[in-house]
């Protein structure tokens, strides 16, 4: 599943590609087709993205709402566009270029209260100027759940996926099995200023690379990482490779219905073993 970084990429490319001009708009599969006539030739005024979820807004007309889920796949490009195929749920086109949308988990044309219905559900997102760790904290504080599964939680923090997830928690050593309540509150503080950054790196680079500088594949003299979700990484999908500090064997299990990843000694809570 596509995490905030990409999903607020996404509101920054539509704004360029389409914002402030006409747009016509169809649904070649024809589950939107309602939607898209009463949007067809609508001027795209502005977007949103609050964690997973974004939003392209039509003033009067409402917002389209699109949550990507883990099968969804949004195709941008230079007109003219392609003949539509009938997976295609929402085409945006305009004289310079198209954007096709796949298989996503929601598409749905929505009010100005729904669309506030949704933020107030969410938990802050850390690509979002206006938010802070505040209300997360509130309740990782006083949770007995895992860190691991919390930072999951889009309830306690909207965007991060899997590979923030395990990546943040390794760059500050926390042992992802610890309970939210045992954090302290410098702990957490460090943790959501590290995601601010990574993820705005994630939105300018359009792809997740967490490595510090002294760990890149020059600096160490190591191969780059060759894997379909790109960027460099210290334990995601790194399972039963050495620890790039340390030596010491990843770990993977199963934890909130995804893959943890982590490195058993840099992140046992001892800061002699970092």
């Amino acid at each position: 599943m596509p995490e905030g970084h990409t999903i607020h990429r996404l509101a920054e490319d539509h704004l360029d590609r389409f914002g402030g001009r006409p747009v016509r708009v169809s649904s070649p599969q024809g589950k939107f087709s309602d939607s898209a006539a009463l949007l067809d030739g609508q001027v795209l005024d502005t977007v949103d993205a609050h964690g997973k979820h974004l939003f392209l807004g039509f003033g009067r007309t409402g917002w389209v709402h699109i949550h990507l889920g883990l099968f969804g796949k949004v195709a941008l490009g230079d007109a003219p566009a392609p003949p539509p195929t009938d997976t295609v749920r929402l085409r945006l086109a305009s004289a310079t270029a198209y954007m096709d949308l796949r298989g996503p988990t929601a598409c749905a044309l929505i009010t100005e209260p729904e669309k506030r219905a949704i933020h107030d559900r969410l938990g802050p997102d850390p690509l979002r100027p206006d938010d802070d760790g505040e209300k997360a904290w509130a309740r990782i504080s006083r949770s007995r759940t895992t860190v691991a599964a919390l930072l999951m939680d889009q309830k306690v923090i909207a965007g991060v996926g899997n590979v923030y997830r395990a990546e943040v928690l390794f760059r500050h050593g926390i042992d992802p099995y610890r309970p939210g309540k045992d954090l302290t509150r410098a702990e957490w503080d460090a943790v959501w200023a590290d995601l601010v950054e990574l993820m705005r790196e994630g939105v300018r680079n359009n792809r997740i690379d967490t490595v510090r500088p002294a760990h890149t594949p020059e600096a160490m003299g190591r191969p780059p990482r060759v894997d379909d979700h790109g960027g460099e990484v210290y334990v995601y999908r790194r399972a039963a490779l050495p620890c790039l500090l340390c030596g010491t064997e990843i770990r993977t299990a199963p934890l909130a219905a995804r893959n943890l990843f982590w490195c058993p000694r840099c992140q046992s809570g001892d800061p002699a073993s970092s």
